[in-house]
């Protein structure tokens, strides 16, 4: 019988939450540095070159990876050897609760505070939680006398993507997931990873395809030795079938949008096949770790070999530089779809809660509590700051969110220009097009690069949003990618075909 002290269990998970908050999978590194080495398209491939050097940059710096820290998700196999235990001699506690305390300790800590982003009463008031509970908890009795654990820190760009259908027999599930890419656009930052779960019924096939995800990328050398089970057939399959699609990184074009495809099937009834898609992002974080007995678990080797040779700095070449104190509306309309822009200057945010109170007090004939004339808005929330910082990691949320705010915005107050990542649908487009302005793409997954070139950050409005609050950012090079001009044309291939 093994002892395992639930406080163990806990301070395990919390060091695993904060390792991976700013560490890659070696692996994951490796396979992009592949990509990006192979990549040929300029524009893909530096946003390619940008999340390589914000994955250094926030190993070695110990920040996040990306401004979406994600929601705790840890799957524990327990061996039905496994006694739990308390060093204080207490009541032995739900493992929920421990998972939360936690991720309460890691979500918390001041050297590297992490973005709460669970909202409680989802149909209601939606109240952050603010300490990124409750967890998601999946529990497994197994063999054997110790515990495995895996903790993800899984953010919303790759869940919001998730698919799910029951297919006939005879139906391909190849050509089922093949359908799925161009709709799921490039909200899941590609390049990243693709979980398909098989069989089962509906919600075993979603945690399948979940739980894939967290397999080491070996796509390569499945190629090189061949396949042996139909399973692996389908990855490659849907490997080389997905990247001929065009996607690219960060949906800009490109040859690699999928650096691996993982697959896990279980039996089902003769009648279905119940099928899952869930995509990993470039923010790819997660841990194997076993407790024992002995304590809590330890963390891998701390070494940088992964990230040996990526620069110290992202560069940029023929970059047109933006002084957005200036910029005015004859200025927008030179901008070209695909070029590289570096932004200074008086830089605002405002994501999904902020946009709803400024369009409904658009409706009412109110005043807004800042003003959007000339401006140019940056869809983010950011992690809180620690000392020497303006901000915290503050990369892009998806654009396709804000889409519905975009012609109130852009006609009623003289918006110039947005910032966010991924496509923009058709209804947006057409605004852009109609006023002269300008969608511009961060990339998204680089939030700890992007941060470094915030100098000044402070809360303009709705301090009450937390995260959500309007900030007014003064950045020096901020990095972007035009992505729709405003005559209306878009970098995002998918998105052509929509509009």
């Amino acid at each position: 019988m093994t002892r395992i002290a639930q406080e163990d269990l806990a301070t395990s998970i919390a060091q695993a939450l904060q390792f991976i908050s700013h560490r890659h999978p070696p692996d994951f590194v490796r396979a992009l540095r592949r990509a990006h080495a192979a990549e040929t398209h300029a524009p893909a491939r530096a946003a390619m070159g940008q999340l390589l050097v914000n994955s250094r940059m926030a190993a070695l710096g110990r920040r996040p990876l990306c401004q979406d820290t994600g929601v705790a998700q840890v799957f524990l196999r327990i061996g039905m050897g496994v006694a739990f235990v308390r060093h204080d001699g207490g009541p032995l506690r739900s493992l929920q609760a421990v998972v939360d305390e936690a991720v309460r300790t890691a979500y918390g800590d001041p050297g590297n505070p992490l973005r709460a982003t669970m909202v409680a009463d989802p149909l209601g008031a939606r109240t952050n939680t603010r300490d990124n509970t409750p967890s998601v908890v999946h529990c497994e009795l197994v063999e054997g006398d110790a515990l495995e654990l895996l903790v993800v820190a899984k953010g919303g760009g790759g869940d919001v993507k998730a698919r799910f259908a029951t297919l006939n027999p005879s139906d391909s599930v190849a050509d089922w997931v093949l359908a799925q890419l161009p709709g799921m656009g490039a909200g899941w930052c590609p390049p990243g990873v693709l979980g398909i779960g098989i069989g089962g019924s509906p919600e075993q096939a979603m945690l399948l395809a979940k739980r894939s995800l967290f397999d080491a990328i070996d796509i390569d050398a499945l190629r090189a030795r061949g396949v042996a089970t139909p399973e692996e057939a389908l990855r490659l399959d849907l490997y080389a079938r997905s990247n001929a699609l065009g996607i690219g990184a960060q949906g800009l074009g490109g040859l690699s949008a999928v650096l691996d495809v993982k697959v896990r099937t279980a039996p089902c009834h003769a009648a279905t096949i119940p099928v899952a898609l869930i995509p990993n992002c470039a923010a790819t974080r997660y841990l194997h770790l076993t407790l024992d007995g002995s304590g809590p678990a330890p963390l891998p080797d701390l070494a940088l070999d992964a990230w040996e040779g990526i620069p110290e700095h992202f560069t940029v070449e023929d970059a047109v530089r933006v002084d957005l104190d200036t910029l005015d509306r004859a200025e927008v309309g030179q901008w070209k779809v695909g070029q590289t822009l570096l932004l200074t200057g008086t830089l605002l945010t405002a994501r999904d809660a902020a946009h709803k109170r400024l369009v409904d007090l658009l409706q009412r004939g109110e005043p807004l509590p800042v003003e959007l004339r000339g401006r140019t808005l940056y869809y983010v929330g950011p992690v809180d700051a620690v000392a020497g910082e303006a901000v915290g990691p503050a990369g892009p949320t998806t654009a396709t969110r804000m889409d519905r705010f975009v012609e109130p915005l852009l006609a009623q107050t003289g918006l110039l220009a947005m910032v966010g990542k991924a496509e923009r649908g058709p209804e947006a487009i057409a605004s852009i097009r109609k006023h002269g302005a300008a969608y511009l793409a961060a990339t998204g997954g680089a939030a700890y690069l992007l941060s470094r070139a915030i100098r000044k950050a402070r809360v303009l409005a709705f301090a009450d949003l937390g995260m959500e609050a309007i900030h007014e950012f003064e950045v020096v090079d901020f990095p972007v990618t035009v992505a729709v001009d405003a005559h209306g044309r878009t970098i995002h291939r998918f998105a052509e075909a929509r509009t």
